[in-house]
C-alpha cells in the first residue's frame, strides 16, 4: 500500500494510512486487491478520519471483484470507476512470425478509481506496474521545471484518476501495433499463392481475442462517457480557477473518450480485415482449383479424340480399313499428332492452356 500526498507542486510519499490530509491538497491511497480484502476496516477508519466519509459496502465488492467490467458509479459524496487495463504479463513485444495466435494471450483486469473531494482510493491487481510508474514519476526530482509550472502535477483526485486512466489506455494504443503486425503475417501466409494455411483454429481464437477486445473497450467506451455526463452535472465553479479546472478535467476527460474510440476504431478494422483476408482466401483457392480443372478438362478434350482413334482401330473385326496396309500404323498416328497439335493450338488460343497471371 502507498499513499502520497500531493499539494500545488509537493509531491511526497507518506507513511502509510496515518498520514493526515496536506492543505490545499490531496491524498492518493492506492492498494491491492488483497489489502483492500485484508484491511478494509482500516481503509473505512481512514476514509472517515480524513473526509468523514466511507465506501458503499456494494462499492468495496465492485472493487474487490476481478471479473467486473469497465463501468461507471456514482453517490452523492463521491465517484467510482472501475477500469480494465491490460495485463503486465501478458506478451506485446513477440515475434510477428508468431501470427495472430499471440492474439490469445490480450488479457484484462480491472482498476478501481473511488474519487472523492481530497482523496483518490485506486484499487490495484498485484502487479501495480500502472500505480509504480506514475508514482515513480511523480516522485521524480529531475523534472524540477515542469514540477514549478505545475505541468505535472495532478491538480485534483479526478485529475490524477483521468491521468491515470489515461496511461491504461496507451497500453491499448501500444498493442494496435502488435496486433497489425501479427494480422498482417497473417494476411501474407493467407495470401501467398502457394499457401497451405491449416492452423484454422488459431485463427478463431485470434478473432474471439478481437471480439472480446472490442466487447472490453466498448465497456471502457461507455463507463468514461457515463464519467464526462457527470462531469456536466457538476455543480457550477464559484471562482475563475475552480472554472479552469472543471475545464481542463472536461479537456481530459474527452481526450481520454477520444483515444478509447481510436483503439474500438481499430479493433474493428483488424476484425474487417481478418474476415477480408479469409474471404480472399478462399476465393484463391476457389480460382486455383478452377484452373486445375479446366487444365484437366482441357488435356481429357485433347485425348478424348485419340482415345475414339485408338479404340476403333482396337475393334475385332477381321475388315477395318489401314489395318491391312504396310503404312496404316504411320497413317493412323500422323491422324492422331495433327488432330492433337489442331486441338492443342486451338485451346492455347482460347487461354484454357495459358498459365494464370500472378
Amino acid at each position: 500500500m502507498r499513499v502520497i500526498s500531493l499539494q500545488g507542486t509537493r509531491v511526497v510519499e507518506g507513511e502509510g494510512l496515518d498520514t493526515n490530509l496536506p492543505a490545499g491538497g490531496f491524498l492518493w491511497i492506492s492498494c491491492t486487491r488483497q489489502e483492500l480484502e485484508a484491511q478494509q476496516p482500516r481503509i473505512q477508519e481512514t476514509l472517515q478520519r480524513l473526509i468523514g466519509i466511507q465506501l458503499v459496502d456494494l462499492h468495496v465488492s465492485d472493487l474487490l471483484n476481478r471479473q467486473l467490467p469497465s463501468h461507471y458509479d456514482y453517490t452523492s459524496q463521491y465517484d467510482l470507476l472501475v477500469f480494465r487495463r491490460l495485463v503486465a504479463t501478458q506478451n506485446t513485444g513477440g515475434d510477428a512470425s508468431q501470427g495472430p495466435a499471440a492474439l490469445r494471450r490480450v488479457d484484462t483486469t480491472p482498476v478501481g478509481f473511488a474519487v472523492f473531494d481530497q482523496v483518490l482510493l485506486t484499487v490495484h491487481p498485484d502487479d501495480c506496474t500502472v500505480r509504480d510508474a506514475f508514482a515513480a514519476r511523480l516522485l521524480a526530482g529531475h523534472a524540477t521545471e515542469a514540477r514549478a509550472t505545475g505541468a505535472r502535477t495532478p491538480s485534483s483526485p479526478a485529475d490524477l484518476m483521468l491521468r491515470l486512466v489515461n496511461l491504461m489506455v496507451d497500453g491499448y494504443l501500444e498493442l494496435r501495433r502488435v496486433l497489425t503486425r501479427q494480422l498482417d503475417h497473417w494476411q501474407a501466409e493467407l495470401l501467398h499463392p502457394r499457401s497451405r494455411t491449416t492452423d484454422w483454429s488459431g485463427l478463431l481464437d485470434a478473432r474471439l481475442a478481437l471480439h472480446h477486445l472490442d466487447e472490453i473497450c466498448e465497456d471502457q467506451r461507455a463507463s468514461v462517457q457515463d464519467w464526462v455526463d457527470a462531469l456536466e452535472t457538476w455543480p457550477a465553479p464559484q471562482t475563475p480557477a475552480a472554472q479552469r479546472e472543471r475545464d481542463l478535467l472536461m479537456v481530459r476527460s474527452r481526450d481520454v473518450l477520444e483515444h478509447i474510440e481510436r483503439v474500438v476504431h481499430h479493433v474493428r478494422r483488424l476484425e474487417q480485415s481478418a474476415e477480408t483476408a479469409v474471404q480472399i482466401h478462399f476465393s484463391v483457392q476457389s480460382n486455383r482449383a478452377n484452373d486445375i480443372m479446366r487444365l484437366l478438362t482441357t488435356l481429357t478434350a485433347i485425348f478424348l479424340p485419340l482415345n475414339l482413334i485408338a479404340g476403333i482401330f482396337g475393334m475385332n473385326f477381321e475388315f477395318i480399313p489401314l489395318v491391312h496396309k504396310q503404312d496404316g500404323f504411320w497413317w493412323a498416328m500422323g491422324s492422331m499428332t495433327v488432330i492433337a497439335l489442331v486441338l492443342i493450338g486451338w485451346f492455347w488460343r482460347k487461354k484454357y492452356l495459358a498459365r494464370p497471371e500472378k
